[in-house]
Parts: structure tokens; sequence; C-alpha cells
């Protein structure tokens, strides 16, 4: 999947429906930026709007995937190449946030056993303030980052 591609195919299929970034935006209830950004091939449009899209543009969801107008004979051909695609970008994206779960989950642990270790080592409060700070912030943002990494996992895999 080729963003520039699929930012080339909106642009010329806007075009020939005589549509300028403005309209389609309304139309679709986005910023003419995110259409120049589509159109640009900077970012793809959220899956949410996909359907709309394609219905504004005359177009099917597998020719925006692919980037060009499909052959009747090619249609399943490169539906399956899209679907492909779409489950390597899944995979990669879960394999992505297993890691920086791991990482988090570890780095938890550790300044866990710090804070622990400290508060022994120190019978109490402990005031190495540049290594109790850095503890500190290390708990507090492993957990919003865990709690973030597992919420997109379950609503990726969903």
């Amino acid at each position: 999947m080729d963003q520039k591609r699929i930012g080339k195919f909106i642009l010329d299929c806007r075009k020939a429906k005589g549509l300028t970034q403005e309209q389609l935006a309304e139309k679709l209830s986005v910023t003419s930026k995110s259409i120049s950004r589509w159109e640009n091939g900077n970012t793809m449009p959220d899956y949410s709007l996909l359907k709309d899209l394609c219905t504004e543009l005359d177009i099917n969801i597998n020719e925006l995937l692919s980037g060009e107008k499909i052959k009747e004979s090619e249609y399943m051909t490169k539906a399956e190449e899209n679907f492909i695609m779409l489950k390597k970008k899944v995979d990669n994206t879960l394999k992505l946030l297993n890691i920086v779960t791991w990482i988090c989950g570890i780095s938890f642990v550790l300044a866990f056993i710090a804070n622990m270790y400290f508060n022994w080592k120190y019978r109490g409060p402990w005031d190495d303030s540049n290594l109790k700070m850095f503890v500190q912030i290390m708990l507090c943002i492993d957990i919003p980052c865990l709690i973030l990494c597992e919420m997109l996992s379950y609503k990726i895999k969903k």
C-alpha cells in the first residue's frame, strides 16, 4: 500500500468529479488540510471515512487501497493483495506494541526494585534527588504507557 500513490489517486478522482478540496472536505466533515495531507501522501484517511470517501469519489475501497482503477478481471487479485498488506501492517503494529509493552514492563519492575532497595538501604525516605526523581518519573510514565499499549492492542485485535 503506497500512500503517495493512493494520495495521487484521491487527487485524480477528486478532480475528475470537479470537486475542490474544500468541497470534498465539507462533504466528509473534515478539514481541507486533511484532504491536502491525503493527496500529498503524508497521511491516510481514517478507516471510518473510507466508505464515505469512496462514495463521494465513485470508487470502491479496493481501488482506493490499490491507488488505481481496477478491471473486473483483476478485482479479486487486488483485493487479496490489499488484504495481505493490511494484515502485515496490523501484525507489525501489534509486534511494536508488544515490544513497547515489554520495555515498559521491565523498566517499571526495575524502577520499583530500585525504589524498594533505596528505601531499605536508607531505612526510610531516601533523598538522592536526581535518582529519586528519575525513579518516580519512570513509575509515573510506565503505568500509563502499559495501559495505553494494552488498550491499543485490544482495540486492534478486536
